[in-house]
């Protein structure tokens, strides 16, 4: 009989920002919730977050890079904060977001992490993935399960801001725009400009605005800019009729928005200032940080009232994307798979569910699903891998397998005309048959077809090499874990 005594394990999540990183140290207590002799099954069932660290400046060297030493001395300086060393991390979760996640030498960081602690999950995570993580951190993606609606979470940084909207738990749909809290900096003591991001250059140019760096800077220049950006993300989110200059500052493409919203939040470093708007704000109170979010925030708030906007209160602002931990459960494949064994191992690769309900009994249905589900990932010019799961434990006759495979590789296309592997999880135990169907189909194909394994949208999988003469194979799947408390 499995133990019933609760596991208490130690976790670091890291957030590596466009313009600021930060860590957060929980403890998770994990805990076998099946009754009786049943087969064990372990959730997480508290989470105490004991030590936060400072909001750092993310480093960033003379050519524009990624400092990978001055980052990892950062993060060895709040390890010895929290008195705790990696080895003892038994999980944790490292997010690369922002424009930082499209610098040339972020993926390099994956290998000083695995250095540091095997344990972790490690994305860098495009504007579509870190508007899906950051609305699960806020409470969007549990909200919208709960009170089955579809919610928007409008997470602003200090380059970029996403939008993840979800349907009953589910993200259905993403993208990334160049608004942020950081695109002008202003000296608080001298009130001079001593940065202007290019996409900033956009919006000064909207507003008939000629301002360089070293130019001395007004409230009233400052009100204005910042009024025009949270009219920005109201175009985005289909809230206001889109203008010329959202166009041209979205990163991906916009949203489909066929749908209704039901409910926003914001989260991000402005957030704070939406949820606690000030009535009158000084050029210094302005620009505390150096820069302009609590500006963004007050006016974002503003505009937000002024369109009656149903703004929610999420459970987390600027660590929405900060991950209490990567909580891992190692499992075993079904026997009845398909595999190109070359292909292995892979590690980190993303869980994407395109159906909620029963698989679809038609190819395009099925199509469609899937290449939403990617899109809500990944734009479509920076494809990564992804796995597809597909969940319950249906019962399919061969022709219902070939309508399964031929809509899967319709809805793949993309991915396979990268020559990215396509990799798919099952719960049904229909692996090797559904693989060897699509394969059938496109004999080039390379595939990973894997059965018997239970996962969730946002999960990230690690699938091993081959065990018991190719029968089966080893998965790691890793949940990021956030707060599932109450949303005010």
């Amino acid at each position: 009989m499995a133990t019933k005594s609760p596991q208490i394990l130690q976790s670091v999540g890291i957030d590596i920002g466009t313009s600021t990183m930060q860590l957060v140290f929980s403890r998770l207590t994990l805990k076998n919730i099946a009754p009786g002799s049943l087969v064990p099954k372990f959730a997480i069932t508290d989470k105490e977050v004991y030590y936060k660290s400072e909001i750092h400046t993310t480093p960033i060297d003379t050519h524009s890079r990624l400092d990978i030493d001055k980052i990892f001395e950062l993060i060895q300086s709040e390890f010895d904060g929290a008195a705790i060393s990696p080895k003892d991390i038994d999980t944790g979760a490292v997010i690369i977001t922002g424009e930082t996640a499209r610098n040339e030498n972020a993926r390099s960081i994956s290998a000083r992490v695995a250095e540091f602690s095997g344990n972790f999950v490690v994305a860098t995570a495009g504007g579509k993935l870190e508007a899906i993580i950051a609305g699960k951190g806020s409470g969007a993606a549990d909200l919208s399960r709960r009170e089955f609606s579809i919610v928007a979470n409008v997470d602003i940084g200090g380059g970029t801001s996403n939008i993840g909207v979800f349907k009953n738990g589910k993200a259905i749909d993403s993208c990334c725009f160049n608004v942020g809290g950081r695109m002008l900096q202003v000296d608080q003591v001298s009130s001079r400009i001593t940065a202007v991001s290019e996409p900033m250059l956009l919006v000064l140019s909207d507003l008939n605005l000629e301002l360089r760096k070293g130019d001395s800077v007004s409230l009233d220049d400052l009100r204005r800019i910042c009024q025009r950006m949270s009219k920005v993300v109201l175009e985005c989110l289909g809230v206001i009729e889109p203008s010329t200059l959202a166009t041209k500052l979205l990163v991906t493409a916009p949203l489909r928005l066929n749908y209704k919203i039901d409910s926003f939040m914001i989260s991000g470093g402005v957030a704070d200032h939406v949820y606690s708007p000030r009535p009158t704000m000084t050029l210094q109170e302005a620009t505390q940080y150096n820069d302009l979010g609590p500006l963004l925030g007050n006016e974002l708030a503003n505009l937000s009232q002024a369109k009656k906007i149903p703004l929610v209160k999420p459970l987390e602002t600027i660590r929405a994307t900060v991950i209490g931990a990567g909580a891992q459960t190692v499992d075993v494949s079904g026997s009845t798979i398909l595999v190109d064994e070359q292909l292995l191992p892979f590690k980190n690769i993303p869980v994407a569910i395109p159906f909620v309900d029963l698989i679809p009994k038609d190819e395009t249905t099925i199509a469609r699903q899937v290449a939403q589900s990617i899109s809500s990932f990944y734009e479509s010019n920076a494809l990564e891998k992804i796995a597809i799961g597909l969940l319950g434990e249906q019962h399919f006759s061969f022709k219902e397998i070939q309508v399964l495979a031929r809509g899967l590789l319709q809805g793949l296309e993309p991915l396979i005309r990268k020559t990215l592997p396509v990799i798919v999880v099952l719960e049904s135990d229909i692996g090797k048959v559904l693989g060897q169907t699509m394969r059938s189909i496109n004999n080039q194909l390379n595939i990973v077809c894997l059965d018997q394994l239970v996962v969730a949208e946002g999960d990230y999988i690690d699938i091993g090499k081959p065990l018991a003469s190719g029968t089966v194979v080893p998965v790691v799947i890793k949940s990021l874990v956030f707060e599932t408390k109450q949303v005010e």
